[in-house]
């Protein structure tokens, strides 16, 4: 059956707009992107299946062009389309925590943080550079390293806060791995950039750890 033929309460289009998008499941919100099934199966249908596929919205929202266009009914167009509404959100979170007060606003930031990094292959030590008022100045990938370290030096970071005249300073990285629970080596290079940004009068006020779709906070923990 056609989903113009379900009950109007069931499509997915007149359940947003009637609920609200978090009513919707995934499937149903991915059907909306893609707007047409194919040959014997509805756009539903056809997002569950693809769901399966590639193991949930992650999988998919994640995947390479080579690998989403190989999914049934996908393509160079939907993968496009895909990469703008992705770039979209990254954007908007991005003015979001321009725009707001970061301690205030805890939720916008670890989103933020997740668009960012959560897809990164290779592990990524970012810095967001903070005012004295606690608004954002820039947000700056830092260092680079491969898929399970990257190495840090807190006197880039002081001297990258000097130049941006910050006050303050959250620090993130990603784990690639897709476990967000911070190590040892975490603990420790944050404590040094910690003391590192005190001698020049710079606060450290977290380090947000990103792995798939948690982020542990070090403040929110105590260890800062």
């Amino acid at each position: 059956m056609a989903i113009r033929d379900w009950p109007a309460e069931e499509r997915p289009r007149e359940k947003l707009l009637e609920r609200g998008a978090q009513a919707l499941t995934d499937a149903e919100l991915l059907a909306i992107f893609l707007r047409v099934g194919v040959k014997g199966q509805s756009a539903v249908e056809m997002a569950r299946s693809l769901l399966d596929q590639f193991g949930g919205l992650n999988g998919l929202l994640s995947a390479n062009r080579q690998a989403f266009c190989a999914g049934h009914g996908l393509g160079d167009a939907k993968f496009v389309q895909l990469q703008a509404v992705l770039e979209m959100a990254n954007r908007y979170f991005d003015e979001q925590l321009k725009e707001a007060d970061v301690l205030l606003s805890a939720q916008a930031t670890r989103k933020f943080l997740q668009g960012k990094l959560k897809q990164e292959r290779r592990e990524v030590f970012a810095a967001i550079f903070l005012d004295v008022q606690q608004r954002m100045i820039a947000y700056e990938p830092m260092f680079y390293g491969t898929i399970d370290a990257a190495a840090v030096y807190p006197r880039e970071l002081v001297r990258r806060a000097m130049e941006l005249n910050a006050s303050r300073l959250i620090v993130a990285h990603n784990h690639p791995s897709g476990v967000a629970e911070p190590s040892n080596a975490d603990r420790r290079i944050t404590e040094r950039i910690s003391q590192a940004l005190a001698l020049v009068d710079v606060e450290l006020i977290d380090h947000c750890v990103v792995g798939g779709n948690e982020v542990v906070s070090f403040a929110e923990r105590g260890w800062l």
